[in-house]
C-alpha cells in the first residue's frame, strides 16, 4: 500500500475512533444521569415519608431519555396525563362505590379510551394518555373495597409520580444537558442546505422519475422530523419556545415550495417525453438564473440572507427574458405550455424567496414576537386504529376484571396495572406482539435478577448509600441496553421489571412469598395484554390501514377541490407529508406498496395544489361570466375520481378539465385560469404516473397534441 493510500485512509479511521467515542460517552452520560435521577428520588420519596417511593423511582426510567428535551417533553404530558387520570379515577369512586362490577366496567373503559388516544396521537402527547390510564388504575384499583380512601391514594400517588417527573427534568436539564435545541438547528440547517443544493443542481434539465420519487421521500421525512423536533424542543428551551411559530412556518413553506418544485420538473418532464423539445428547452433556458443565483455557499450553518438578493435578481432576469423565449414560438399549443411552465416557476421562485426569507429570520439574533404567519402542522390520523385499540384494551381489562372477581386474586390489582402500562404503550407500534413479547422477557429477567438482588444483596446491606451501591450495577445492565438500537425494548423491560419488583420501601420490608405472587401477577398482566394484541391484533402496519391511509391521501385532492379556501394550503401540505411518512415508515423500503404510495403521494400533490392555486384565482373573481360552473364540474370530477379512481371516472375528469380550458379560452379569460387548468390537464395526461393505469391505450403524445 502507497503512502497516499495510508494518507487517505488515517482520516478515515480517525472520524470512525471520534464517533465511537463520542457514541460511548453519550451512553455512559444517558446511564449517569438515569442512575442519578433514579436514586435521588428514592431518596427525596423517602425524606418525605411517601407511601411507595418505587413508583417515584419507577416512573424515572419510564421518562429516560438520551435527549433532554425529550424527557422534558414526556413529563409534561406524563403530569397533563397524571392529574388527568386522578380527576378521572375520583369520579369512578365516587359514581360506583359500592358496586364493583360497575366501577370495573367504567374503569375498564376509560382504560380503553386512553389507550386508543395513545394510538391516535404518535408523538408525546400520547404519554398524555398512557398515563391517564395509569394513574386512574393506581389511584381507584387498591381503594376499590375501601372508597373514602381515595383521597390519600390520589394524593400519594400523584406526589410520587410529579416527584419522579420533576427530578428526571431537573438532572437531564442541568447535568451534562444533552440539548434538542442543537439537533433541531442541525436538522433545520441541514434541510435548507440540501433542499436548496437540490434545486441548483436541477437547473440543467431533466429529473428522472425515480430520483424525483427518492426526493420526495427526503423533503416528507424532513418535513415530519422538522415538527416532530420542534414540538418537544419548545419543553427545553424558552428561545426554542420563541422561535417556533417561525419554524412552523419555515417548515410549511419548505413544504409549499417542494410541491411547486416537483410540479415544474414534471412538467419539464412530459415536455421532453412528447417530443415537445422546444417548449422543454426553453423552460430550462428560463429557469437557469435561478441556479446561478443559489450558486453560493449554502453549506449548513452559512447565512440564508446574502440568497435573497440574488433571488430578486434571478426573478427580474426571468421576467425580462420570459417574453423574449416566448416570441420564438409560433405553435399555439408550445406557447400554451410555455405559459403554464413559465407561471408555475414563478411561483415556484416566490415561494423559494418566501422559504430563504424565512431561514434567514430564523437566523437572526433576534425575533420580532408575533411576526410569524400563524400555521399549523396538521396531522392525519385515522380514527379506525384509535377505535381498535380502545376496543382491545377494553376487553382486555374487562376479562382481567372478571378473573379478579371469579377468583377473589389478592393480586388482581397488580395484574391490571401491568396489562394497563403496557396496553396503551405499545398500542401504537407497528409490531406490539412482538415488540411486548421482548419487553416480557427483559420483564422476566429483570424479576430474577430483583429477587437476587433483593435477597442475597440488599438483606446484607445497611443505610441508603449501601443500597445505592448495591443496586446499582444490576440497574446499569438494563440502562445499557435501553440505548441499543436492538436491545433497546428488551433494556426497558429489563429496568422496569427489576425497578418495579424491587418495590423500595421505607423502611424495607423482606417478604419472599410477597415477592413471588407480585411476580406472578406482573407475568399475567404481560401476558394479558401480549394475548389481547395476538387476538385483536393492532391495524398499524396492516395492509388494511395502508389501504385506508392511501384513500386519505387520494382523498386530499377532493380536499383541495371542495374544502373551505382559509389554511387550506397548510393543512393540504401538511397532511399529505403526514401520511405519506405514515405508510412509508410501515411498509418496507422498495416494495410494491412503497412504489404505489410515492407514485400516488406525488400526483395528490401536484394536483391538489394545482386546484388551491385555481380556486384561489377563481376567488379573486377573475373568472369570466359563464365559465364557473364549467372549472365547478371540473373539480367534482377531479375529486370524484381521486376518492375512488377508476377508468370512467378517468374519463370524466378529463373530458370535464378539457371542457373547462375550452370554456375559459373562448371567454379569453386571465391566463392564470388556464395556466392551473393546462397543468391539470397535463398530470392527467402523464403515461409515466400513477393515473396510467386509468388511461385509454393512445400514447401520450397523441394525447398532449389533441389537448385543446
Amino acid at each position: 500500500m502507497s503512502a497516499i493510500d495510508i494518507e487517505k485512509q488515517a482520516p478515515a479511521t480517525r472520524q470512525i475512533v471520534v464517533d465511537t467515542l463520542r457514541e460511548q460517552v453519550s451512553i455512559w452520560l444517558f446511564v449517569f444521569k438515569t442512575m442519578l435521577a433514579f436514586f435521588l428520588t428514592g431518596w427525596i420519596a423517602m425524606r418525605l415519608s411517601l407511601p411507595a417511593p418505587s413508583t417515584a423511582m419507577l416512573t424515572t426510567i419510564i421518562v429516560a431519555n438520551r435527549q433532554s428535551g425529550m424527557v422534558l417533553a414526556k413529563s409534561f404530558y406524563r403530569a397533563i396525563g397524571t392529574l388527568g387520570g386522578a380527576v378521572v379515577a375520583f369520579l369512578i369512586v365516587a359514581a360506583f362505590p359500592q358496586q364493583r362490577d360497575l366501577f370495573l366496567v367504567a374503569l375498564s373503559l376509560w382504560l380503553g379510551i386512553c389507550s386508543g388516544g395513545a394510538t391516535l396521537y404518535r408523538n408525546f402527547k400520547s404519554y398524555a394518555f398512557v398515563l391517564g390510564g395509569y394513574t386512574a388504575a393506581i389511584i381507584a384499583l387498591p381503594v376499590i373495597d375501601n372508597p373514602p380512601g381515595v383521597f390519600d391514594s390520589a394524593t400519594a400517588r400523584i406526589s410520587e409520580v410529579l416527584l419522579g417527573l420533576l427530578v428526571s427534568g431537573v438532572i437531564n436539564d442541568t447535568v451534562f444537558p444533552s440539548r434538542m435545541r442543537d439537533v433541531l438547528r442541525r436538522t433545520a440547517r441541514e434541510q435548507f442546505a440540501h433542499f436548496v443544493g437540490f434545486v441548483r443542481a436541477s437547473t440543467g434539465g431533466t429529473i428522472a422519475r425515480s430520483t424525483m420519487e427518492r426526493a420526495h421521500l427526503r423533503f416528507v421525512r424532513d418535513a415530519v422530523t422538522l415538527e416532530d423536533l420542534r414540538s418537544s424542543v419548545i419543553f427545553e428551551d424558552a428561545e426554542a419556545r420563541a422561535r417556533s411559530g417561525h419554524l412552523q412556518e419555515f417548515n410549511q413553506r419548505f413544504m409549499a415550495a417542494s410541491t411547486s418544485f416537483q410540479s415544474l420538473h414534471h412538467l419539464i418532464n412530459r415536455l421532453k417525453r412528447a417530443h415537445r423539445d422546444t417548449t422543454g428547452e426553453a423552460l430550462i433556458a428560463l429557469y437557469a438564473p435561478l441556479g446561478a443565483a443559489l450558486d453560493a455557499p449554502i453549506e449548513a450553518g452559512a447565512a440564508a440572507r446574502v440568497l435573497l438578493p440574488r433571488l430578486i435578481g434571478a426573478r427580474d432576469e426571468m421576467a425580462a427574458k420570459a417574453p423574449l423565449l416566448r416570441e420564438g414560438m409560433t405553435d399555439t399549443q408550445d406557447v400554451r405550455d410555455f405559459d403554464t411552465g413559465a407561471a408555475l416557476l414563478r411561483r415556484f421562485t416566490d415561494e423559494l424567496y418566501a422559504y430563504v426569507d424565512t431561514a434567514a429570520t430564523l437566523q437572526a439574533p433576534r425575533i420580532i414576537a408575533g411576526s410569524a404567519e400563524r400555521v399549523r402542522f396538521a396531522r392525519g390520523n385515522d380514527y379506525a386504529g384509535a377505535i381498535l385499540a380502545t376496543f382491545r384494551t377494553t376487553i382486555t381489562m374487562l376479562a382481567l376484571g372478571v378473573f379478579w372477581i371469579l377468583s377473589a386474586w389478592p393480586m388482581g390489582s397488580s395484574a391490571m396495572l401491568l396489562a394497563t402500562i403496557f396496553a396503551g404503550l405499545f398500542a401504537a407500534a407497528p409490531n406490539p406482539t412482538r415488540v411486548t413479547g421482548q419487553v416480557m422477557f427483559g420483564y422476566l429477567i429483570g424479576m430474577i435478577i430483583g429477587f437476587v438482588c433483593e435477597f442475597a444483596v440488599l438483606t446484607q446491606v445497611d443505610g441508603y448509600p449501601l443500597m445505592v451501591a448495591s443496586i446499582a450495577p444490576f440497574l446499569m445492565i438494563g440502562l445499557v441496553m435501553m440505548t441499543s438500537a436492538t436491545l433497546g425494548s428488551i433494556g426497558l423491560g429489563y429496568s422496569m421489571g427489576f425497578a418495579y419488583i424491587l418495590a423500595i420501601k421505607n423502611p424495607m420490608v423482606y417478604d419472599p412469598v410477597h415477592f413471588i405472587n407480585d411476580a406472578i401477577a406482573q407475568v399475567v398482566g404481560l401476558s394479558a395484554a401480549a394475548i389481547a394484541f395476538v387476538f385483536v391484533p393492532t391495524v398499524i402496519g396492516s395492509r388494511w390501514l395502508r389501504q385506508r391511509q392511501l384513500a386519505r391521501l387520494r382523498g386530499q385532492v377532493a380536499l383541495a377541490a371542495e374544502a373551505p379556501l382559509p389554511g387550506l394550503r397548510h393543512r393540504f401540505e401538511s397532511i399529505n407529508h403526514d401520511l405519506v411518512s405514515q405508510v412509508v415508515s410501515q411498509t418496507e423500503p422498495g416494495s410494491a406498496d412503497s412504489r404505489a404510495l410515492l407514485a400516488w403521494a406525488l400526483a395528490v400533490h401536484e394536483t391538489g395544489r394545482a386546484l388551491i392555486e385555481l380556486r384561489h384565482d377563481l376567488d379573486r373573481g377573475t373568472a369570466p361570466g359563464g365559465v364557473r360552473g364549467y372549472i365547478d364540474t371540473a373539480l367534482a370530477s377531479l375529486a370524484r375520481f381521486y376518492e375512488a379512481p377508476d377508468a370512467a371516472k378517468y374519463l370524466l375528469a378529463r373530458d370535464a378539465v378539457a371542457t373547462a380550458i375550452a370554456a375559459v379560452s373562448e371567454k379569453d379569460a386571465s391566463h392564470g385560469l388556464l395556466e392551473h387548468l393546462h397543468l391539470i390537464r397535463m398530470a392527467l395526461l402523464d403515461g409515466e404516473s400513477v393515473l396510467a393505469a386509468y388511461m385509454p391505450s393512445a400514447p401520450l403524445a397523441q394525447e398532449i397534441s389533441n389537448a385543446p
